[in-house]
């Protein structure tokens, strides 16, 4: 155990209690605290007179009083201090518990997403499963019955390369039909595709299979139709407009037009003695003829191309020579015609008329204007459909007696 003098601590709060009983003790033993401090103090005034004095130290008034405050501030610091660590507490509680709450109804939203998801995978795999097996069956079907066709189909081909041998040549007229229309719709070259046509006439007349006549019918009408079309000589009237082309930087300009003056009749003297004044004006006009010269003329004048207009007018000209050229190829009609008669007018206009070279050009652009570059084409050849159709017709036949002997064959 320690003792007050080695606690300096307790001190104060001894004095505290001390004091706090001295205030809630009653007059009575106010009193009787007074009597014993009188008495304490006689005591120790003859304790003292009989002892040497020593000098007298102050009360501890103020040391009550600083601890008194101490106290009451501590108390009043220790009360906030548990208010609001209470209201912490209480305030911390009810947010652990919403946040508590708010985790448990996301994980029971998890769940169920969870198992929604589970649900809908399951299906899904069921549902792809059973498609899967659905096109697996199918397919293998499809590929026994290919299979089954094309041990049939190779059955009859064999048996067409043993029994007609001939029958071949049915397929290369077939492609001899089949070139002449690309011929003739592609590059528009009529001769080719009569040809490709007479050539596919003698692959079927080799056959002489009086069953195939009105296949040779309908390759006649053909052959017919293809000669009734106007050949056109592109390359010849190319070569025309081409040679047109290179006489244009020749051809003359022709010199500025004027109208044609007024004829002026001579008025003479008369010997009437009153027309003095019109005889006078007369001879001098004579007079004044001598040395100037006037005439006036009435109309439109054509004067003559600066040299930059006259290259112009050549490059534009060989332009249109150009463009007609190309409508050559393309069988464009219209383009073509008003190709060359734009050149004409521009010919006419601008240059030497009376020049031969000039005459030659322009009436060579005038018989090339008249000439047709666009020719109608049959839009397709009868013989193609029908010669597909005995081609076909022959083919199900045979393909068809194969099958029939093989299912007999495999009944046996």
């Amino acid at each position: 155990m320690t003792s007050n003098k080695n606690n300096p601590q307790q001190e104060p709060e001894q004095q505290s209690k001390t004091a706090l009983a001295a205030e809630t003790t009653s007059p009575d033993a106010k009193a009787k605290a007074a009597s014993t401090d009188k008495a304490a103090t006689g005591q120790s005034s003859t304790a003292t007179s009989a002892k040497p004095q020593r000098p007298a130290e102050p009360a501890p008034v103020f040391e009550e009083k600083q601890g008194k405050r101490g106290v009451k501030l501590g108390t009043i610091a220790i009360v906030l201090a548990v208010l609001f660590g209470g209201g912490l507490t209480l305030h911390s509680q009810q947010q652990q518990a919403d946040y508590q709450a708010q985790i448990q109804a996301l994980r029971a939203e998890l769940e169920q997403t969870r198992s929604n998801i589970n649900a809908q995978l399951d299906a899904t795999k069921q549902d792809a499963v059973d498609k899967a097996t659905e096109l697996t069956h199918r397919a293998e079907v499809v590929l026994t019955q290919q299979q089954k066709s094309i041990e049939s189909l190779q059955l009859a081909v064999a048996d067409i390369k043993g029994r007609r041998p001939n029958d071949w040549l049915l397929a290369e007229a077939d492609y001899l039909v089949k070139l002449a229309g690309r011929k003739l719709f592609l590059e528009h070259d009529v001769d080719s595709a009569t040809l490709l046509m007479e050539s596919a006439d003698q692959r079927i007349a080799t056959l002489n299979d009086p069953s195939l006549t009105p296949l040779r019918k309908a390759m006649a009408n053909d052959i017919t139709t293809l000669k009734a079309i106007p050949r056109l000589d592109r390359d010849g009237l190319v070569l025309r407009l081409t040679s047109l082309q290179q006489q244009v930087d020749t051809l003359p300009l022709a010199n500025a037009i004027l109208p044609d003056a007024p004829q002026e009749t001579e008025q003479a003297v008369s010997e009437n003695i009153n027309n003095w004044q019109q005889n006078l004006m007369t001879s001098l006009k004579d007079f004044a003829d001598n040395f100037i010269t006037f005439r006036t003329r009435d109309g439109n004048v054509v004067p003559l191309l600066s040299p930059q207009q006259h290259f112009y007018l050549k490059e534009n000209l060989k332009a249109k020579l150009e463009t007609a050229i190309k409508s050559v190829y393309t069988e464009q009609q219209e383009i073509y015609t008003v190709s060359l008669t734009t050149a004409d007018q521009w010919s006419k206009s601008f240059f030497n008329q009376s020049d031969n070279r000039v005459k030659a050009f322009n009436q060579t652009l005038e018989q090339l204007a008249k000439q047709q570059v666009q020719v109608e084409y049959p839009v397709k050849l009868g013989t193609q459909k029908q010669l597909a159709d005995v081609i076909t017709d022959r083919l199900r036949r045979s393909v068809s007696s194969m099958t029939v002997s093989s299912m007999t064959t495999e009944a046996n």
